[in-house]
C-alpha cells in the first residue's frame, strides 16, 4: 500500500528484469516526519537517497506507478501528489492533486493507464489518474466501506484490490475491494484477509499473484497472505516477515521478487525483507532503509509491463 505497486501501496508493479528500482518515500523518524525518498536498484538491491525528496515531510501516504515512466506519492494529511520522473527522478508536483486532504489512504495502477488513491481518514474516496495527462477523475463507486490504515496492490491490466484497513464502527477488517479496470466496478472478494488487520502493506508480482504482509490484528503480526489473481484464492505464506511489524510499505519488481521496507516493531525498523515470486523464499537486505522509519509508502519501476 506498491503499492502494483505501485503498487504502494499502499505499490505498483510489472515484468521484472536486470533495470528498474524501488522507491520507498516518507514516513516518520523518532517524532519527525520526513521527506526522504530511498531507491533500491533491483540489479543488486543497492540503495541511494534521492536528492529530491517529497515537496515536504509527511507520512501515511499512498503510492502507485506508471512503471518505465513516473511514481506517484500522494497525501499524507494534504492534497498534494508529487511526481517522480523515472527517467531522471526528478520531482514534480500535480496541479490537480488528490479530490480532499487525507493521510492513511493507500494506492495502487494500471500501469500504463492509471493510479488509483483509495480511503484514508475514514473515506470511501477513491480518485483516479490518468497517466496519459495526470487529469484526476473521482469513481462513483468507491470502496465498500469507509476505512483508513489500508492497503493496495493491481494485477495491472486486469484489477486493482484494496485490503483490510480499519472502520469507525467495525474497528480492523478483513476487507478485500477489487476493482476491475475495464469499467472500474467493483465486487468484494469472499476470501478477504486471514483475519482482519491495519496497518499492513501489499505488492504484486502483476499476472500471477498479490501479497498483503505486516499489520496490527490484537498485536502487530509477521502474516503474509497471497492472493492467486487466476481466481483470487488466498494461501498464507509459511515464511512471513523477518518480524512482526505495522506501519510498513511495500513495492516489487514484478516478475522477480517484492520487497517490505520500514515499519513499527515497537520502534521503527529500517528492516527491507525480499521475496523471491520463483518459491516465496524471504532474505532480508544487508543495506535496509537510510534510517529507521516507519508509516512509509512504496512504489516501483519495473521497467516492461508483463
Amino acid at each position: 500500500m506498491v503499492i502494483r505497486p505501485a503498487d504502494h501501496g499502499i505499490f505498483a508493479s510489472s515484468a521484472g528484469g536486470a533495470g528498474g528500482a524501488g522507491y520507498f518515500g516518507g514516513g516518520r523518524e523518532g517524532a519527525s516526519q520526513v521527506d526522504t525518498v530511498d531507491k533500491l536498484d533491483f540489479s543488486d538491491d543497492s540503495r541511494t537517497t534521492l536528492g529530491t525528496g517529497l515537496s515536504s515531510a509527511r507520512e501515511y501516504m499512498a503510492g502507485a506507478a506508471n512503471s518505465g515512466t513516473a511514481g506517484y506519492f500522494g497525501g499524507g494529511s494534504a492534497t498534494t501528489v508529487d511526481k517522480f520522473a523515472f527517467s531522471d527522478d526528478s520531482r514534480t508536483t500535480l496541479e490537480t492533486g488528490l479530490s480532499s486532504s487525507r493521510s492513511l489512504l493507500a494506492g495502487m495502477a494500471n500501469s500504463g493507464t492509471a493510479a488509483y488513491m483509495g480511503g484514508g481518514n475514514f473515506y470511501t474516496t477513491i480518485d483516479k489518474f490518468a497517466f496519459s495527462d495526470d487529469s484526476r477523475t473521482t469513481l462513483e463507486t468507491g470502496l465498500s466501506e469507509a476505512r483508513g490504515y489500508l492497503s493496495a496492490m493491481a494485477n495491472s491490466g486486469t484489477a486493482g484490490y484494496f485490503g483490510g484497513g480499519y472502520e469507525s464502527v467495525a474497528g480492523n477488517v478483513d476487507t478485500v475491494d477489487k476493482f476491475d479496470f475495464s469499467d472500474d466496478s467493483r465486487t468484494t472478494l469472499g476470501t478477504g484477509l486471514s483475519a482482519a488487520r491495519r496497518r499492513l502493506a501489499a505488492m504484486a508480482n502483476s499476472g500471477t499473484a498479490g501479497y498483503v504482509g505486516g499489520g496490527t490484528e490484537g498485536s502487530k503480526v509477521d502474516t503474509i497472505d497471497k492472493f492467486a489473481f487466476s481466481d483470487d484464492s488466498r494461501t498464507t505464506l509459511g515464511t512471513g516477515l523477518s518480524s512482526s511489524r505495522d506501519n510498513l510499505g511495500a513495492m516489487a519488481n514484478s516478475g522477480t521478487a517484492g520487497y517490505f521496507g520500514g515499519g513499527n516493531t515497537g520502534s521503527a525498523v529500517d528492516t527491507v525483507d525480499k521475496f523471491a515470486f520463483s518459491d516465496d523464499s524471504r532474505t532480508t537486505l544487508g543495506t535496509g532503509l537510510s534510517a529507521a522509519r516507519q508509516q512509509v509508502t512504496g512504489m516501483a519501476n519495473s521497467e516492461t509491463l508483463a
